[in-house]
């Protein structure tokens, strides 16, 4: 790797970072930063090791900054997938009330659903932050336990191990969408995909299956472009080759881009196809037919978050045994209905 490593499609070079080093190297980042910074404070050894691996990675020196000494500046930072996603607004209003009450800021991050800015992003306010919250990360685990070496963090929505976290049971609530479905009688249901990226996307992924296995279903995945309105209109085609008589989507804007696509070809929902989103957002109850969907407290996921992640930063430990899991719900409306007649 150089110092002009590719960053992802569109997005340029990147500079190596103290991240790209330390994970090579295998050390903590702010060992790098000490051997750049402050080298009497580690051994000749370490830093003869570190310096190495940073010069096979062309990382330059002369941009390594020492992280300043963070002081409780009661500032949390909440990063987020995709800002214009409305399932992180009860998220984003429930971290900023948690903050406001006790007297912190929230800063907030949109990493639009790419690793690399989010990991960016994240180095960015390490030296500022009291904590930070992730929504949905989709940076790997090392990384995110890297990232809790230099600061508290609490995830959302992703389960990691060693790390604080607030999800969903999206497992149940899979589960309650698949069974309202089959009592309508599909036995062929599609599930459209979200980001490969994305932890919560593979586990609903698994519980679909687990469902189908023990009800005697047919499951199918359908793969989509984006978890957007746009990849949801794309995978129109891909769902009617599916041959499936019923939709579990990725989220509500997957699923409201599809209806849309379908309607403009003239297959009516519920009459061919029934369809279930996932978050319970805002349009979910403004589109025509009103969206049958999966929700979960996103006011409470993220005022747990801020409130456990301030509570770490004043020195509390993570008084869970993993991820604290909170119920989700199926909101049943117009978009689901019996199995079409031939």
């Amino acid at each position: 790797m150089s110092n002009d490593a590719e960053r992802g499609p569109g997005l340029g070079p990147r500079s190596v970072t103290i991240y790209d080093v330390a994970a090579a190297a295998g050390v903590s980042p702010s060992t790098v930063s000490r051997v750049f910074s402050r080298p009497g404070r580690v051994s000749a050894r370490m830093a003869k090791h570190v310096r190495e691996v940073a010069d096979k990675l062309g990382y330059h020196t002369e941009i390594a900054e020492p992280l300043p000494p963070r002081r409780d500046n009661h500032l949390i930072a909440l990063a987020v997938s995709d800002i214009t996603n409305p399932a992180y607004f009860g998220v984003i209003r429930g971290a900023e009330a948690a903050a406001s009450e006790r007297g912190h800021s929230l800063l907030l991050l949109d990493t639009q659903e790419n690793p690399e800015r989010e990991r960016e992003q994240l180095e960015r306010v390490l030296p500022i932050a009291s904590g930070v919250v992730i929504a949905s990360p989709r940076i790997p685990d090392h990384q995110l336990r890297m990232l809790a070496k230099q600061v508290p963090v609490v995830l959302i929505n992703r389960v990691a191990t060693g790390l604080a976290g607030v999800v969903p049971d999206n497992g149940r609530g899979v589960r309650r969408a698949v069974e309202h479905l089959a009592s309508f009688g599909h036995t062929r249901i599609g599930y459209l995909a979200g980001p490969e990226a994305s932890w919560t996307d593979g586990l609903r992924w698994r519980s679909m299956r687990e469902a189908a296995m023990e009800l005697s279903l047919t499951v199918v995945r359908i793969n989509t472009q984006a978890p957007t309105v746009t990849g949801g209109r794309a995978a129109v085609q891909d769902v009617l080759n599916s041959r499936a008589t019923a939709v579990v989507a990725y989220n509500d804007l997957i699923a409201i881009g599809l209806m849309g696509a379908l309607e403009a070809i003239g297959v009516l929902v519920p009459n061919r196809i029934s369809i279930i989103g996932f978050d319970n957002t805002m349009p979910a109850g403004l589109v025509t037919p009103a969206l049958t969907t999966v929700g979960a407290p996103m006011l409470q996921l993220g005022g747990i978050a801020v409130s456990n992640v301030m509570a770490m930063a004043a020195g509390a430990r993570w008084q869970h045994d993993g991820a604290l899991v909170v119920p989700m719900r199926l909101v049943v409306r117009d978009s689901t209905g019996p199995l079409p007649r031939p």
